[in-house]
């Protein structure tokens, strides 16, 4: 793949990957939707885009639902979570957490099944969690606890989500049809949040957007590029994410950034960059 064209599709991909914090924060923010609903609509959005993307492809479309579903389970818990945590959390804040959480549980499972950390790597592992907890601490500009909590659950489950991934034929099929078994949890989760339910027109768009735009074309987008990544520049180029989610949510959302904020993202991002890099050395 030419090189302009690569860096494109990267760029995009991470644009849509912040998209989906900024278009859930201001959608629950504002009150257009409630977390059931925008969870339920996100999964539906995604399933659908991701289905016709893989009917639309010239490889032909298996014969068997792809994907998995306990790999679907981690998806739902990721997107619930990530939607809850929302209705409190900055878009920064939020996406710093799930990024954190998401490189975490993948590292710690990596050193829970045999690897071994140089003395560099494990200096960036203390950094990254050192972030996580400055950003935690209590104090006037800290998450509220609970938020907090459910954005680090839905990073779990992602890295969950993601480590069962790993090796997968057809990312993309996967993919789709993980979001389409997960519908089902989805939209059970709507169902029982109906009592509570609102849902204007901007609510609707925010949610679908989040699913088919943010989600179903980002993550096929991401795949279309992986295969022309080294796993590290993979990892690394996605420590862009929370820097660009905090730069729009500081433009579009008029939200704060804070020297507690800036700090966190330095110890946590440049943590994580040293365990990378140490690992591709």
């Amino acid at each position: 793949m030419p090189l302009p064209r690569l860096a494109l599709l990267v760029a995009l991909a991470m644009l849509a990957f912040a998209a989906n914090s900024l278009l859930c924060r201001i959608a629950l923010r504002d009150g257009h939707i409630d977390a059931a609903s925008f969870t339920a609509l996100r999964v539906l959005g995604g399933a659908l885009v991701l289905w016709l993307i893989v009917r639309v492809r010239a490889a032909p479309a298996p014969r068997a639902l792809a994907g998995s579903n306990l790999s679907a389970l981690a998806l739902f818990v990721y997107a619930a979570g990530f939607s809850w945590a929302y209705l409190q959390l900055a878009a920064a804040t939020g996406a710093l957490l799930l990024f954190g959480a998401v490189q975490a549980s993948m590292i710690l499972w990596g050193l829970w099944r045999g690897e071994r950390l140089a003395l560099g790597q494990s200096c960036g592992l203390l950094l990254a969690f050192g972030g996580l907890a400055v950003l935690l601490l209590p104090g006037a500009s800290a998450p509220q606890l609970l938020p907090a909590l459910s954005m680090l659950l839905a990073g779990v489950a992602w890295g969950v989500y993601s480590l069962r991934g790993r090796g997968v034929g057809d990312a993309t099929a996967n993919t789709a049809g993980n979001f389409i078994r997960a519908l089902p949890l989805a939209l059970l989760l709507g169902l029982l949040g109906l009592p509570w339910a609102r849902l204007d027109g901007a609510g609707l768009v925010y949610a679908l957007l989040s699913g088919g735009l943010a989600s179903g074309v980002g993550y096929a987008l991401w795949y279309a590029v992986l295969p022309a990544l080294r796993a590290t520049q993979a990892a690394t180029v996605q420590l862009s994410v929370p820097l660009i989610t905090a730069l729009f949510g500081v433009l579009l959302l008029g939200e704060p950034f804070d020297l507690r904020l800036l700090l966190a993202s330095a110890l946590l991002l440049g943590g994580v960059a040293w365990v990378l890099l140490g690992r591709a050395r």
